[in-house]
């Protein structure tokens, strides 16, 4: 959690600086990403928004690896083609991430039917946040998962505000999670300051999946401390003192309150863990920002096995176009 708060703050502060183009922070959610990564497994299949860059670092993603995305140099696994904070790696089962909002949901439902039609015993997880539940996708999502009993869990990070849209704008609705019973599956509403309590929702929730019971929807209850991404100014329609009261619900402090209490945290190593942690983010960040810039030439690969002849023409002309230095898109 710390980790995810340091590099949060950080990639905020290089946005302003013009160092990266793009960022949506996650500050407050914390609790909310980490408890329900834990309560997971290596095989499951991850279907994030584009906030999730906690769920991102539980499951095993270098810092590194997170930068050289936000920066789309070369070492970029995506190769520069997605928008800074949209990230995916395979090897953790962490899908690609998608703007428009709710398209998760309907992946992550489809990806579990393909897991039960092969008895592969996993589970699928969406995260999403409120506003995502006004969308098609949701609705579409929640009723195949409830007419095929998916092994799916849909994680609402209800943070209050679907950019500038209130929760008492988006819904009548008494909670999110209700949605869930007009498809036939549980909902379950959490304090998602809580980790443990999400750890737990998610636990039970994936055993009921893994055992047949089908689908469950969890709407974690949090707030967006931040702007909804860096092209946001959240002043507009939030006030400061709003702001300032959900900040004494800080999941990160609640949870060194506890550890403090039970005597397994002091100030002073929670103190040099902060330290330490933001000297690592530092450090990585400037590591990413020395990566040689991403070949333009890449722009050609990937997309057919085998380049078609028009695609051959247009790469030999930017080639010619190299040797001569005239309109040559430069990295």
């Amino acid at each position: 959690m710390v980790l995810a708060r340091a590099t949060d703050e950080r990639c905020l502060s290089l946005q302003r600086q013009g160092r990266i183009g793009f960022y949506a922070p996650l500050m407050g959610q914390e609790a909310a990403q980490i408890g329900a990564s834990r309560a997971l497994t290596p095989k499951d299949w991850v279907f994030p928004a584009y906030r999730e860059l906690a769920v991102a670092l539980a499951r095993g993603v270098s810092l590194k690896a997170i930068f050289d995305q936000l920066l789309g140099n070369a070492d970029d696994v995506i190769k520069g083609r997605q928008m800074p904070n949209h990230f995916g790696f395979r090897e953790v089962n962490f899908v690609v991430a998608s703007s428009p909002i709710g398209t998760q949901i309907t992946q992550a439902v489809g990806a579990a039917m393909a897991a039960q039609r092969r008895k592969d015993p996993i589970v699928t997880i969406a995260f999403f946040g409120d506003g995502a539940t006004s969308s098609n996708d949701f609705h579409a999502g929640l009723n195949f998962a409830g007419v095929f009993r998916t092994p799916t869990i849909f994680f609402c990070q209800n943070n209050q505000w679907a950019i500038s849209l209130p929760r008492d704008r988006q819904t009548r609705s008494a909670t999110l999670a209700e949605k869930a019973s007009a498809y036939g599956l549980p909902g379950v509403v959490v304090d998602g300051n809580d980790l443990d309590a999400v750890y737990s929702a998610v636990r039970d929730a994936r055993a009921r999946a893994v055992s047949g019971g089908g689908p469950t929807m969890i709407e974690a209850e949090v707030y967006r401390f931040g702007p909804h991404s860096t092209s946001d100014d959240p002043k507009r329609y939030r006030t400061d003192e709003a702001v300032a009261t959900a900040r004494e619900r800080d999941p990160i402090a609640l949870l060194k309150a506890r550890l403090v209490a039970a005597g397994t945290l002091t100030t002073d190593s929670d103190r040099k863990l902060w330290e330490e942690t933001r000297t690592r983010v530092a450090q990585t960040f400037e590591s990413a920002e020395k990566a040689k810039p991403l070949d333009p030439r890449s722009i050609f690969d990937d997309v057919f096995a085998r380049l078609t002849p028009r695609l051959e023409e247009e790469r030999a002309e930017y080639d010619a176009d190299a040797l001569t230095g005239e309109g040559v898109l430069k990295p």
